[in-house]
């Protein structure tokens, strides 16, 4: 059996293309040739392992790669892309170049993407020539094309889809908070029950963000890149808020819990009244886990929160270019989306379009809500301009980090 018989079951998208335009056609042998440079190779792949739901995934990815195409997946465990970064860039600096690297692939976004754009540190663009890339829902997700304001130009594989969401027990929090200043109010009435991770965690950086969302005079200036003017302007109103939030916080906002999971347990013992996540299918799991009770409900802001994509990408370096596309390429297939979005395996939500999938591949994602899933969601806010990431800690961290 050749490559391209194998690749039907995953991709979908070579069905027939011998039958379709010569561009077409030329793509679906390109590919082909693609899947038999990638056969035995082992691409190093550089991914968070923060989350044992997650490295299982990968894992669980890696057997099906091995068996249909060839391809060993070698999951290397990293604590911070950030880190992963600088070696690409010392690599470059130390004249390692072509396929001299030590990263295939990295999961990436944000400010991490952003850096590795500017300095030249990704291969060329391949995210769209990935067959499985008609699938991804470009138009109702637009972070899939734009990561942190920065446009992506093919250079980054989207990969799961995030936004900020909050849960609580509703048993003790039966009207959940709608917007910032609706969480001032709560804390104001809930003293020393609420809080949200110290900076620069992910997660405490971006309720920070949301902050800054909904109380910046020109929300529009956020998606550029920040200058030292734009950030006293704009953040003005920001420092004024958490100035009054924090006396009503956990500690008196002197001390802050040090990620996500930290709050979730302070929760789940009483002592928070709520949670955060940037995966609305947290809640969800953790119930499944028994590590909440089903009482526990996810929700968004009224008028939205801020959501992004998350991606792979492939360092100018990498040695084994073709194996890494072909993990890209099985890693948006529904059969791997869908997997990835089962609340006992992730939960982390799709980027593909499922209305748009054949009906055999689209009942994959067709499952009854679970308890702690988000019942409805809020529209999704486009996240500001990665370079105002390192501005806004940097200046959170002078004024409450001590």
């Amino acid at each position: 059996m050749n490559h391209f018989s194998i690749n039907r079951r995953h991709t979908l998208s070579l069905i027939g293309a011998t039958s379709l335009s010569p561009l077409a056609a030329w793509a679906a042998e390109d590919w082909t040739n693609t899947l038999r440079a990638a056969r035995g190779q082992t691409v190093y792949f550089n991914a968070w392992a923060g989350s044992e739901q997650i490295n299982a995934y990968i894992q669980w990815a890696g057997a099906e790669l091995k068996r249909d195409f060839g391809v060993t997946l070698q999951h290397v465990k990293i604590s911070d892309a950030a880190d992963v970064v600088k070696r690409v860039r010392t690599e470059k600096q130390a004249g390692r170049g072509a396929t001299e690297g030590t990263v295939d692939l990295i999961w990436i976004n944000g400010e991490n993407f952003a850096a590795m754009k500017r300095d030249a540190l990704l291969s060329a663009p391949f995210a769209q020539q990935l067959p499985n890339f008609q699938w991804v829902d470009t138009v109702g997700k637009p972070t899939t094309l734009v990561d942190f304001s920065v446009p992506t130009d093919g250079l980054e594989s989207p990969w799961g889809m995030a936004q900020l969401t909050f849960f609580a027990d509703s048993k003790r929090l039966p009207k959940p908070p709608q917007s910032m200043a609706e969480w001032l109010a709560l804390a104001r009435t809930q003293s020393g029950r609420l809080s949200y991770p110290r900076l620069p965690d992910f997660h405490g950086t971006t309720f920070v963000k949301q902050a800054l969302i909904e109380h910046a005079p020109d929300a529009s200036a956020l998606s550029r890149p920040v200058t030292p003017e734009a950030l006293a302007t704009q953040a003005a109103p920001l420092w004024r808020f958490l100035d009054a939030l924090h006396p009503h916080l956990w500690r008196g906002g002197k001390q802050f819990p040090n990620n996500a999971a930290a709050m979730t347990q302070m929760m789940a013992d009483g002592e928070l009244l709520a949670s955060i996540t940037f995966n609305p299918n947290t809640a969800a799991n953790e119930i499944a886990a028994k590590r909440l009770p089903a009482s526990v409900s996810s929700w968004q802001f009224a008028k939205g929160t801020i959501g992004n994509t998350h991606f792979v990408a492939i360092p100018f370096n990498a040695p084994n270019k073709a194996g890494a596309q072909v993990v890209a390429n099985f890693l948006l297939s529904p059969l791997a989306q869908a997997r990835k979005a089962e609340i006992d395996v992730w939960g982390d939500p799709t980027v593909l379009d499922t209305a748009r999938l054949p009906a055999t591949e689209r009942a994959r994602f067709q499952s009854a809500l679970r308890p702690g899933q988000l019942r409805q969601s809020s529209p999704t806010l486009p996240e500001p301009h990665a370079s105002w990431v390192e501005a806004i800690e940097k200046e959170w961290t002078r004024r409450y980090g001590a």
